[in-house]
């Protein structure tokens, strides 16, 4: 990847040394590039070559002297987080899985009604003090990206705090909001406190499309506005949005409007059924996303492209159970947002014992490249969730 106007002072630092194994950032004039050595450089190389090649064929979400954001779902370049990731994907590489994302549902409050919102049921949010344990307790297991998601974490007074108190050395903080809340001093606040990357999601470029997608009047405007607003408070701003049959068409024309709106990054989430019959991205879907990705990400100008079709298809397989945990609303523990199961529950059960358990379930044992949610045969199991129950069921509940 080439660094225009890079400082030659950040050649060759140590970016993780551990007995075994070294990793140094050798970065020159043009190019950055991740190199190991010592006895467990073999174990590590397949991802570093991963990371290599995105990092010499794609553009960053942004370079600063001081540091590489080649992603907004990525620590920066160096910094203590992103060894971070090195020792997790060590870690992994000789079969020790480590959750690097854990999401966070943080209240059920949201101005909009969208259909797809993956809310866990029941009533109430966690307390403050729980919340902050899980963080404590995802961190010290080697989770180095946090995230505060749905409903709208904006509606929750204390979203500043939480943010705060994430150990910025060994996390970075990303945030999804429809952006209904978000005005100048919000988006400070926000900067304050440490917040990593500003997550907006829009549907559509045709304002009434996205207000429908939202239940709500107006929504468009507000979504864009939070974006202006966030990048005026000098914050990392993604652009996100779920790719399914209906809007695969519109990812051109989205795209030119992410980069009209001079967002950091454009990022594209396959949509996700929640049942048996619900429509599925195809594969020739899939390959129009992954053409756009390695189009766009090898032209200069405009912002990147973050695609799970690549991420978690192509790069690692899905992540859910292996990299990935998702904590709901209700302190429920799901392997990801999308898998309506609970393997036990934040309020009477550790982090590290939940994980266990989810580990020991063979269904999240090897790489696979698609969704559990879009295999035919998980939807079978999902389907056997009694009618009317609450979500997430128990998987314990369901045999087999």
């Amino acid at each position: 990847m080439r660094q225009n106007g890079a400082d030659s002072q950040h050649a060759n630092i140590t970016l993780l040394s551990i007995p075994g194994l070294s990793i140094k950032l050798d970065r020159t004039e043009d190019f950055i590039q991740l190199k190991a050595t010592g006895g467990l450089r073999k174990a590590c190389t397949p991802f570093l070559n991963r990371i290599n090649e995105r990092l010499k064929e794609e553009k960053p979400a942004l370079v600063t002297d001081e540091q590489v954001i080649a992603s907004t779902w990525l620590p920066p370049i160096p910094s203590k987080a992103f060894k971070r990731l090195l020792m997790a994907e060590t870690q992994i590489a000789l079969g020790r899985y480590v959750p690097e994302t854990v999401s966070f549902e943080i209240t059920r409050n949201c101005k909009c009604n969208c259909e797809h919102c993956v809310v866990s049921g029941g009533e109430g949010d966690l307390d403050i003090k729980t919340m902050k344990r899980a963080i404590d307790d995802v961190l010290d297991m080697g989770a180095m990206v946090i995230v505060f998601t749905e409903g709208d974490p904006m509606l929750r007074e204390d979203i500043y705090e939480l943010i705060d108190y994430v150990d910025k050395e060994r996390a970075i903080v990303n945030m999804y909001t429809p952006g209904t809340e978000m005005t100048p001093d919000n988006a400070q606040r926000l900067k304050k406190a440490g917040l990593h990357n500003l997550l907006v999601s829009i549907y559509s470029t045709d304002p009434e499309k996205h207000d429908a997608v939202r239940r709500l009047d107006g929504a468009f405007d507000m979504a864009t506005g939070a974006i202006r607003t966030g990048l005026e408070a000098g914050l990392l701003v993604t652009m996100a949005t779920h790719v399914s049959p209906r809007n695969i068409k519109e990812l051109p024309a989205m795209y030119e409007f992410a980069k009209e709106l001079g967002v950091h990054e454009f990022s594209l989430w396959e949509s996700v059924p929640k049942k048996k019959g619900d429509a599925i991205i195809t594969e020739v879907d899939r390959g129009t996303v992954l053409d756009m990705y390695q189009r766009v990400n090898s032209t200069k100008g405009g912002p990147r492209i973050f695609s799970n079709s690549y991420f978690e298809g192509e790069m690692l397989g899905c992540m859910a159970g292996q990299r990935w945990l998702h904590v709901c609303v209700d302190g429920s523990v799901k392997p990801c947002p999308y898998i309506p199961f609970s393997y036990g529950n934040i309020q009477d059960s550790s982090m590290q014992d939940i994980w266990s358990k989810i580990r020991k379930d063979k269904t999240f044992r090897g790489q696979r490249s698609t969704c559990l949610m879009q295999e035919t045969e998980y939807l079978k199991l999902v389907d056997r969730i009694p009618e009317g129950a609450s979500k997430p069921y128990a998987r314990e509940l369901l045999k087999g």
